[in-house]
């Protein structure tokens, strides 16, 4: 069983467990967030997004995370940066970054927004511009699925994949759209997963993606691989001298229920593991050897090894 996380904190009170330590709270979540303190279980956690520090689903991100005793740090773009990936924009000692204090109803810990995207937001983080070493990236919660392939594409799931580039644990978060928003069930499963997240290898990368519904309404978490689509793709609806516009449709098959994106529709929260650092080598074709022309290019398409670069596998 792992920490519990409350929407009202004040209440908590009883036995819980926090990564193997059995706590007993009598006296209140102060005296037992001091205790958490003391036996170095309260983690630095860097919030994100790319929706904009606007954004209801980091709030309510920032307000379960800080209620399970955690310090935590949001700092997300000041504009919507859907769809960025994990581009740092331009970035250039002549021009500052615009860095604004912003606060969130309900929540107590430092909040910036800030003129770039949200992988920039990681890169600032690590470099120590918000002045913590922190443990672990959250992005989210995204207001939609991030699912598929086209996860290449998320400035949600970027900012998870620039944390692993950075050497730290990232969590993307995103949620299926429905009326209303089911933030605080997405809010809570992402909670969940913390004591599995901090104590994971280092540059590591989770996607996680929550069906629409009530949390007692969803059937459970389970792994899942890529879908070949997201929940919709887009195509292009007309094509003129001077523009083109697109339209969003449906994927063309129903997908397979062990993917992402199947395990959501069928009411499962789904898991996948990415790494974006790879490389890819056959046998034929090794480090420091001069090109051949003769010789096929590496592929995974070919059955040519994937493998993490050898940087990913030193620790920092």
């Amino acid at each position: 069983m792992s920490a519990q996380c409350h929407s009202n904190s004040s209440s908590l009170r009883g036995l819980f467990l926090y990564n193997g330590h059995l706590i007993l709270i009598a006296l209140g979540t102060a005296k037992a967030f001091r205790i958490m303190k003391c036996m170095n279980t309260i983690k630095q956690i860097l919030i994100t997004n790319d929706d904009g520090i606007a954004s209801p689903g980091l709030h309510a991100l920032a307000r379960e995370i800080e209620a399970a005793g955690h310090e935590v740090t949001v700092a997300a773009p000041n504009y919507d940066a859907s769809g960025v990936s994990a581009s740092l924009g331009a970035i250039t000692t002549e021009r500052p970054i615009a860095k604004i204090v912003s606060e969130i109803k309900g929540f107590s810990g430092r909040a910036y927004a800030l003129a770039a995207p949200p992988a920039t937001c990681v890169l600032l983080a690590q470099l120590g511009a918000f002045e913590r070493d922190f443990d672990l990236v959250v992005s989210g919660i995204n207001d939609g699925m991030n699912t598929g392939r086209s996860v290449l594409h998320s400035g949600t799931v970027g900012a998870a994949l620039a944390a692993q580039n950075f050497g730290l644990r990232g969590l993307a978060v995103s949620t299926a759209r429905a009326n209303p928003i089911q933030w605080q069930s997405a809010a809570q499963m992402a909670c969940s997963l913390l004591p599995s997240m901090l104590s994971a290898a280092s540059r590591i990368a989770i996607n996680l993606n929550v069906p629409g519904l009530k949390l007692e309404e969803i059937k459970g978490l389970r792994w899942g691989a890529l879908a070949p689509f997201n929940a919709i793709r887009s195509v292009v609806r007309e094509n003129g001298p001077a523009h083109v516009t697109l339209e969003m449709q449906p994927p063309p098959s129903p997908p397979a229920a062990d993917t992402d994106l199947g395990l959501t529709r069928l009411g499962f929260a789904a898991l996948t593991s990415l790494h974006a650092g790879s490389e890819v080598w056959s046998e034929k074709i090794q480090p420091n050897e001069d090109f051949n022309p003769d010789l096929s290019l590496p592929a995974v398409t070919a059955g040519d090894l994937l493998q993490a670069a050898r940087t990913y596998l030193q620790t920092s």
